[in-house]
C-alpha cells in the first residue's frame, strides 16, 4: 500500500501503463515501463472473456492464453518484476474467476507472495465484493474500485466503501481503446469524485496521445493508458520493449509539462 500511495504525491499527476501478462516478451516491457517514466503498472491477467475491453486487449488476451499463460505464470512474473524494482506499484487487474476459482484467500496470499500491490477486479460489483475484498486488505493489498460515466451520486459511496489506492475512472461508457471522452465532461466527473473522497483519481480508457494524457493530466491525480501500449506490443514483437520505452517517455514528458488545473 505504502509503495501505491507514494505514487500520487510526487508533486505530478501520476502515468500509470497497462500490458497483459505472457503477450510479447513480458518482462522486458515491464522493464520499458519504468525506465519510460510509468508510476503504477497495471499487469492484465488474460481472460477468455474479457468484456470490458476492446479489440487490443482482446486480441492480447488471446495470444498471452494461446501461449499456455496460467496463473502461475503471472505471479512469478510479478514476484520477479519485485525483485527487479522493488519501488515501483504494480497492480493486478482482471476478471473474476481467475482470481477466485482457488478462492479469496489462496489469491490474497499469492499476490501478497510476489509482491503485488493493488488488485483491479473489473466484473466484480461492490455489492458483491464481500469476500476478494477482505482477503486482499487482510494481506495489505489495495482493492481499487472503478467508477463510470453512470455511477451516479446516490451508487458512488457503495463504490467507495471498501476501496483504497485509487479510484479508477472509466471516462466513456463503453470498452477499452476505442473512444475518447470529452474534457470538459472529465473535467466535471473528476471534481464531482473528488468531492467525495480523498483517494487519488485516475482516469482511463481512450487514452491514447500524449496531448490527451496532457489534457487529462491537468485535472485528474492520475493518467491511465493502456490499449495504445498493447498495440505496440502486437506490432512489434520481440522489439516491443524499445518502443514501448519510447512512447510511454513521450506520455511522460507530456504529462509533465502540462500545468496542473489548481481548481482540480
Amino acid at each position: 500500500m505504502i509503495r501505491l500511495s507514494a505514487s500520487f504525491i510526487r508533486g505530478r499527476p501520476a502515468l500509470i501503463t497497462f500490458v497483459t501478462a505472457g503477450d510479447g516478451p513480458t518482462p522486458a516491457i515491464l522493464d520499458a515501463l519504468v525506465a519510460g517514466g510509468a508510476d503504477v503498472i497495471e499487469l492484465g491477467m488474460p481472460f477468455t472473456d474479457p468484456m470490458a475491453d476492446g479489440p487490443a486487449i482482446q486480441a492480447a488476451n488471446i495470444r498471452s492464453l494461446d501461449a499456455g499463460t496460467t496463473t502461475a505464470d503471472i505471479m512469478l512474473i510479478a514476484k520477479q518484476f519485485r525483485q527487479r524494482h522493488p519501488d515501483t506499484p504494480l497492480v493486478l487487474m482482471g476478471y473474476a474467476n481467475p482470481m477466485l476459482r482457488r478462492g479469496p484467500e489462496w489469491f490474497a496470499n499469492a499476490c501478497a507472495d510476489a509482491g503485488v500491490d493493488g488488485v483491479i477486479c473489473v466484473d466484480l460489483p461492490p455489492e458483491e465484493d464481500d469476500q476478494l475484498g477482505p482477503a486482499l486488505r487482510a494481506r495489505g493489498i489495495d482493492p481499487i474500485r472503478l467508477a463510470t460515466p453512470t455511477t451516479d451520486t446516490a451508487r458512488l459511496p457503495q463504490v467507495l466503501n471498501g476501496a483504497s489506492g485509487f479510484l479508477y475512472y472509466v471516462s466513456v461508457a463503453g470498452i477499452t481503446g476505442l473512444q475518447q471522452a470529452q474534457s470538459g465532461s472529465i473535467e466535471q466527473a473528476v471534481a464531482r469524485l473528488k468531492a467525495a473522497t480523498e483517494l487519488p483519481v485516475a482516469v482511463g480508457f481512450g487514452i491514447r496521445t500524449p496531448e490527451q494524457a496532457a489534457a487529462v493530466a491537468r485535472v485528474a491525480d492520475g493518467v491511465v493508458v493502456g490499449s495504445a501500449i498493447v498495440e505496440l506490443v502486437a506490432r512489434h514483437g520481440t522489439d516491443a520493449p524499445a518502443h514501448v520505452r519510447a512512447y510511454v517517455a513521450s506520455l511522460r514528458a507530456a504529462i509533465d509539462a502540462s500545468p496542473k488545473d489548481l481548481a482540480a
